[in-house]
């Protein structure tokens, strides 16, 4: 398992990242709209897609976790449009749609090279147009907890104050790494 920046990470290290995840999720529990003069700026975004968490990090140190629902077929990368995968690897945050019907958006830049050379061996499309971003319009009123199931065609969602924080905290051009 590699760790921000490359590093390799034992299962042991993952945990104890994990388990710094929840002790600040516990000693925070609001989520401000907009980010604090002592908030470290983020430097980098960690997806763990079996975890279904997001962490924000700075220099490696975990600074905010939140839980997300992936697309519909969460296991494996994506390969192609429509097959319900969310993808894996290293890309940007390279984009930002304030009028998404998902509340607020932000773009991941895939497919990179790599997806597309994939996509192209296979003979199919490698899809795109993957985000993060907040609930559908009509569904702010629902507890995100209520949603059991991965449930977007690939995108990584998460409750609407959870993507306001990530949008105020995180600038275009972030890295962003999806896991497994």
């Amino acid at each position: 398992m590699s760790a921000p920046g490359g590093a390799s990470v034992s299962l042991h290290h993952a945990a104890a990242i994990a388990v710094a995840a929840l002790a600040i999720a516990v000693a925070s529990p609001t989520l401000a709209a907009s980010p604090r003069v002592d908030n470290p700026a983020v430097d980098r975004v960690l997806v763990v897609k079996h975890t279904h968490r997001l962490y924000l990090l700075h220099k490696q140190q975990v600074i905010r976790s939140y839980q997300v629902w992936l697309g519909r077929q969460p296991k494996g990368t994506k390969t192609r449009e429509g097959d319900g995968r969310t993808p894996e690897g290293v890309y940007r945050l390279d984009g930002r749609n304030s009028n998404s019907r998902f509340h607020l958006a932000l773009h991941i830049s895939y497919p990179g090279p790599e997806d597309i050379e994939r996509a192209q061996r296979l003979g199919v499309s490698p899809g795109g147009a993957i985000m993060v971003h907040g609930l559908p319009k009509g569904f702010e009123h629902l507890d995100p907890a209520r949603f059991r199931d991965d449930w977007t065609e690939g995108c990584i969602a998460l409750s609407n104050r959870a993507v306001e924080e990530i949008w105020s905290l995180v600038a275009d051009d972030t890295p962003i790494e999806i896991r497994p």
